[in-house]
């Protein structure tokens, strides 16, 4: 078994109803969800003129490899809704896998860890809610310490 890190955030629709039904889907796909952070409401990142994010993180337990876990929550993604509109736009649902156990991997298709951990209070707080003793494996940091670290914090 692997523990993986998944990010979840919505912008459109029923934000909080998106998150939660992502994570039934993940369930009824075979994961097991070890924690669940809270929902928290965030500014965009990327492309500010749009709707206000609900953003969460859960860690799951799984034996999907990698790149099947990512077919996977692509998957759900579609089931739910998601559409594909420009880089960092409005979404009804965003899956991302964060981390996977102490992977390092960088391919076309994904990245673990996902590249932009360090700078997204998003992914942050809510991976510090359930997970703060995480160390980064590139990095060398825990997720406490970068999101202490985080600048305008």
């Amino acid at each position: 078994m692997s523990i993986a890190y998944i990010g979840i955030g919505s912008n459109l629709g029923k934000r909080e109803e998106n998150c939660k039904r992502a994570i039934n889907l993940l369930v009824n796909k075979g994961l097991t969800i070890l924690k669940q952070s809270s929902m928290i409401e965030t500014e965009p990142w990327g492309v500010k003129n749009q709707p206000c994010f609900i953003n969460m993180a859960v860690s799951v337990d799984t034996t999907l490899p990698p790149e099947t876990l990512l077919t996977l929550v692509k998957e759900i993604e579609t089931v739910l809704g998601r559409t594909e509109t420009f880089r960092w736009g409005p979404r009804i649902i965003d899956l991302d896998i964060l981390f996977y156990d102490n992977v390092v991997m960088k391919k076309p298709e994904m990245s673990i860890p996902h590249p932009h951990i360090k700078d997204r209070d998003f992914v942050l707080r809510p991976l510090a809610e359930i997970a703060p003793d995480l160390v980064h494996p590139v990095l060398k940091k825990s997720i406490k310490e970068l999101l202490d670290n985080l600048p305008n914090k």
